[in-house]
């Protein structure tokens, strides 16, 4: 794995030129450079946009059409259906670390040290590993409803200046008398 960002530039061509190995490359070298846990960028060569997600997600969605896709169409439905939404940002944070995990705990059944070996030298799922994977889930939808009940709690406060200001900006102008309170000597 290289130690420092390796940079690709996308030309009007919609060719990739790889600048530490000085030649055009493909999608299914970037998807190589993934694979082998490389640090790189693409970047537009005429405007310097980044357009990293843009080629990883059509990586994806090559890797989608061929073969077994990781996404049922179910799934994509509700993926689409969170943006815009107020949870989109809590998904992407929840998504993201469930992956991290996901892979975390991959690693450690992939170092036979670290899992336990079935027949034929197979890594099985080791029980304390799983039990790691589940009780990380707490803690990942613990800070997405917390995330989600700050929000949320601003936005009220938010609502609730908006709707004083429009009341008195609205009533401002009626000749209301003072406010008086009753008296107590009646």
């Amino acid at each position: 794995m290289a130690s420092e960002e390796r940079l690709i530039k996308k030309y009007p061509n919609r060719r990739l030129y790889d600048t530490v190995t000085s030649a055009y490359i493909t999608l299914s070298d970037v998807k190589q450079l993934v694979m082998e846990s490389y640090s790189f960028k693409v970047i537009d060569a005429k405007t310097g946009d980044d357009l990293t997600r843009a080629i990883l997600l059509q990586i994806i969605t090559e890797q989608e059409s061929n073969g077994s896709p990781i996404f049922s169409s179910q799934m994509l439905y509700q993926i689409i259906q969170f943006y815009g939404d107020a949870f989109q940002q809590m998904m992407s944070c929840y998504l993201e670390k469930n992956l991290q995990t996901f892979m975390e705990i991959q690693k450690n059944l992939k170092n036979p040290a670290q899992g336990c070996l079935g027949n034929n030298n197979e890594t099985m799922l080791d029980p304390n590993t799983y039990s790691q994977f589940m009780s990380m889930q707490g803690p990942a939808i613990q800070s997405l409803m917390t995330n989600y009940l700050e929000q949320n709690a601003k936005n009220f406060v938010s609502m609730q200046q908006q709707m004083q200001q429009q009341a008195n900006n609205m009533l401002g102008s009626f000749p209301f008398p003072p406010n008086s309170s009753p008296s107590k000597d009646k």
